[in-house]
Parts: structure tokens; sequence; C-alpha cells
């Protein structure tokens, strides 16, 4: 019992991450499962298909809500979906400490860049006057994807602060990347499965926290000034980088 209602909360913490920040949770969700005992790969593994649900949940959280690009979601998807499946087949050449430093630096890189970007307020846009260039979506789908199969991450450390880059809103960015997210880490979980990495018994464990997490963070997000929001991203990531990084070089 004790050990289930750990896993709720864990599930529920996660979910929340994922969804305010539109991450998919696997960036926080990998280095927990790694500290619980999971090994690095079975912790992408399980990460990649727990986070097809916090997408799923968060998704039909900003859908309601209208904030979700859908066009830019299914730009960054298609090309995402192939970088999912080959970002997972890498894994098998990685060892567990190149992982977790690759890892954490390439949360370290991402946390700079949305540190660095002026962002809009929500009510200062709407949905439909977002206007970016797409013909530079498909590419950053594509390397979120391999992210996501690398990772266990869905590919949301890429999305976000890429959707910021091409002029998006952070709010619309997080609602985007969660759609956009729900079929790279759909991918990913497949082929994880496949390869033996997914714990199913966790899973099982995780999921019911994960859900209502998701919905939790979808209304908080709304509510916290894009400033705040960004800035909030950009200090998690910093700290759990750093955790891997270290922990990757055996420190």
């Amino acid at each position: 019992m004790s050990n289930y209602l750990l896993y709720f909360i864990v599930g529920i913490v996660v979910g929340i991450v994922s969804a305010l920040f539109g991450l998919g949770g696997g960036f926080v969700l990998v280095p927990v499962l790694n500290i619980l005992g999971v090994g690095i790969h079975q912790a992408v593994g399980t990460s990649s298909a727990a986070v097809v649900f916090t997408a799923l949940s968060s998704t039909l959280a900003y859908s309601r809500r209208g904030m979700i690009h859908y066009k830019t979601g299914i730009l960054l998807s298609i090309p995402a979906v192939v970088g999912a499946y080959l970002g997972a087949v890498m894994t098998t050449y990685v060892t567990p400490c190149e992982l977790k430093v690759i890892f954490g630096v390439t949360l370290l890189f991402v946390a700079y860049r949305i540190y660095a970007k002026e962002t809009a307020e929500p009510n200062e846009v709407n949905v439909s006057e977002i206007r970016l260039d797409y013909r530079l979506v498909p590419v950053g789908g594509f390397f979120s994807g391999i992210a996501s199969g690398l990772l266990g991450v869905g590919g949301g450390i890429i999305n976000v602060p890429f959707l910021v880059w091409l002029g998006m809103p952070i709010h619309y960015a997080v609602a985007t990347s969660s759609f956009a997210i729900v079929f790279t880490s759909t991918s990913s979980a497949l082929k994880h499965y496949y390869l033996g990495n997914v714990e199913v018994h966790w899973l099982l464990l995780l999921v019911p926290g994960l859900i209502l997490g998701a919905q939790l963070g979808a209304k908080t997000a709304e509510k916290v000034k894009a400033k705040n929001l960004k800035n909030a991203f950009a200090v998690v990531m910093i700290i759990l980088a750093l955790r891997m990084i270290l922990s990757g070089l055996g420190w």
C-alpha cells in the first residue's frame, strides 16, 4: 500500500510538471525512476510509455481551453514519429553513463535558450493569430523525436524552446507541445517495449497519478505569467541537468 501511494504521488508530481511545461514529464520521471533504483535504459523506456498518458491528459485539458495550435502540432508530429523510433534504437548503442551525460547537457542548453527568450502573455494574442515559419517546424519535430526516443522525455525539451524561438507565446507552445508529444511518445514507447525497456508494473502504478496531475498542471499553467513560467522552466531543468551529469560522471 505504501509503495502504491509513493508511485501515485510521483505520478501526480510528474503529471503536473508535464502539463505545466509541455515536456511530457519524462525529464522529471527519468531521473526519479533512476534514483529509485530503475536502470537508466529501463527508466527511459518506462518514461516513454508513461509520457503517452500525461500527454493525452494534458492535451484534453488544453484543447478545452483553445490553446493548441493544431497545424504546428501536426507538422511537429509527423517527422517526430520517425525521429522517436530512431532515438529508441540509438539507446542500444549508448552506455548508461553516456546517456545520463547526454541527457544533462541537452537540458542545460535548452534551459539557457528558454530563459533568454522573451515571450507574450496568452491574453495578448489569439491562437488563430499565431504565424510561424512552417518550413522550419518539421526540422524541430524530427530532433524532438530523437530526444523522445533517446532520452525518454517526450520531445518537449526541444518542442517548447523551439516554438518559442519561432515566435509562439510560451503558453501556446506548452499546449501545442503536449499535443505533439502524444504521437512522438507513442512511437518511442512501442519501440522501447519491443526492446524490453518498459517496466509495466511501474507504469500501471504511475498512470492514475500521471493523468490526475496533468489535469492539475494544465489548469495551473493558464494562471501563471509567461515570464514566470519560462524562468521556472529553466531553473527546474538546470537542477535536473546537473544531477544527471554528475551521476553520469560517477560523482
